[in-house]
């Protein structure tokens, strides 16, 4: 058997992890389903005060903040008497590479510098990969992305393509590849191959780079207002940013700030199915991956996932894609200002939000990300189109995801699902037992879990008694 062979590769991957990041994940570790994961945030992660100025260095963060005047106005127009919030927006767009995630790739690609790495590798569809590519140059190192791109006829979402195209411009190495289990195996392959840095999205470096942006917002806020921000809406993903965000708003000081979640509601796609692949509009910020990395986090490209989603969220909230395209529209000919999808789901929720708010509350929308030709909802919507899936304008309500994309036609339209969290934390439980069988949970795993899931102790048992542990 080759020491290439898959099996083999999936054998080593917790040797090669443990090379490629330098951390040793297993030192944290209590049990199979418990660890210390605030131990682990201290001590290999970063400071806030050492992650700004990490990133002051490289051009990253202190983004404008921004208040949408023209939308709050037109809120309260359609909100009750003495309702609609005033909603900010947090312009991340004006990072280098173009979104948030330069916080996330900064601390990554330092840590890589000044570890003595050579190179850094990072497997993303995403805007990570611009970031990481981005960042990378700044430090002299060498960058690859590897990308899940087409389906197996060897077709590409606009949006994914024009991601290639930016790590492209920044001279990484990108890597394209379809839809499949074989990403993973061919992330390790390279690690151990090259030797590089995995610039993970879900390690210590990568969430403590996030925390700047929370931590601005929420000193921003109250330097001009003398308070923080009564909601802060977060894309909700992988997890990183909800968590990252989170920690930050917390070490600011403003921890009575509700963190709402935000997802493009994708219920009914698999997103590792490659019939399904290309009928979602949306490449992240959905529920393809915000749910499952919400109910068992640990399912990322490193053993213990740093981003934890369900231990700072208040609410998790899902709006439809036309919502999504419809606030983008607005945002580009209200305030100006033309941006991508991702930061445009938190918008979509906001405009309900707001509505239910008094008019001296303050809603922040904490990032926008840049736009491009693949990006724009009209490449997006013409894609669908060519996919099969109905356009058309009406009620959001209507929406059918992989089959019908309908437009609001009035922002009175635009609404939200709420999730119901108890039942998500409850099927993290059920994700914690299925996952280890015959293994007896002990005191500190139960605390583990309702730390991790925002819940007391009781709440976890009741669940365990039901599942009959």
């Amino acid at each position: 058997m080759s020491r290439s062979d898959y099996s083999s590769v999936m054998a080593r991957k917790s040797e090669i992890v443990k090379r490629s990041t330098g951390i040793d994940f297993s030192k944290y570790d209590r049990s199979p389903i418990s660890f210390d994961y605030d131990h682990m945030m201290s001590e290999v992660g970063y400071s806030i005060d050492e992650a700004v100025e990490i990133q002051k260095d490289t051009n990253v963060g202190n983004t404008p903040l921004v208040e949408c005047r023209n939308i709050t106005r037109l809120v309260r127009t359609i909100s009750e008497l003495g309702c609609g919030a005033r909603i900010f927006i947090k312009d991340e767009a004006a990072n280098p590479s173009g979104s948030f995630k330069d916080r996330r790739a900064s601390l990554s690609v330092f840590h890589a510098k000044e570890s003595g790495y050579e190179g850094v590798i990072s497997a993303t569809s995403g805007n990570y990969g611009a970031a990481v590519a981005s960042q990378a140059n700044k430090y002299g190192l060498k960058c690859i992305i590897v990308q899940e791109v087409f389906d197996s006829k060897g077709i590409g979402q606009p949006e994914i393509l024009e991601k290639s195209r930016a790590c492209e411009a920044y001279g990484a190495e990108v890597h394209q590849m379809s839809v499949g289990p074989e990403l993973f195996y061919y992330f390790l392959l390279l690690l151990e191959e090259t030797g590089y840095f995995n610039a993970s999205l879900y390690t210590p470096f990568s969430v403590a780079g996030i925390e700047t942006l929370g931590y601005e917002v929420a000193n921003e806020i109250y330097e001009l207002y003398g308070r923080f921000p009564d909601v802060v809406l977060v894309t909700h993903a992988g997890g990183g940013n909800v968590t990252g965000t989170a920690r930050g708003l917390a070490k600011a000081g403003a921890k009575d700030t509700q963190v709402v979640a935000v997802s493009v509601d994708l219920r009914g796609l698999q997103m590792a199915s490659d019939g399904d692949f290309n009928k979602k509009s949306f490449t992240t910020g959905h529920t393809g991956f915000g749910i499952p990395f919400a109910i068992w986090p640990d399912r990322s490209d490193v053993p213990r996932n740093s981003a934890r989603s369900l231990r700072f969220m208040d609410r998790y909230v899902l709006v439809s894609q036309g919502e999504v395209f419809y606030a983008t529209e607005m945002l580009a000919q209200m305030e100006g200002l033309q941006r991508g999808p991702a930061g445009n789901t938190s918008l979509a929720a906001a405009i309900p939000i707001a509505r239910q708010m008094p008019r001296n509350g303050i809603v922040v929308v904490q990032e926008t990300e840049y736009t491009g030709a693949g990006k724009h909802p009209y490449s997006q919507l013409t894609f669908a189109r060519k996919n099969g899936i109905e356009v058309k304008r009406g009620d959001p309500s209507e929406n059918v995801p992989g089959k019908k994309i309908v437009i609001p036609e009035h922002p009175r339209q635009m609404r939200m699902v709420e999730m119901d969290l108890g039942e998500i934390k409850k099927a993290y439980i059920k994700n914690a037992v299925s996952r280890n069988p015959g293994y007896e949970l002990m005191d500190f795993d139960i605390r583990f879990i309702a730390d991790d899931i925002k819940e007391e102790e009781e709440f976890v048992k009741e669940v365990l008694d039901k599942l009959e542990v």
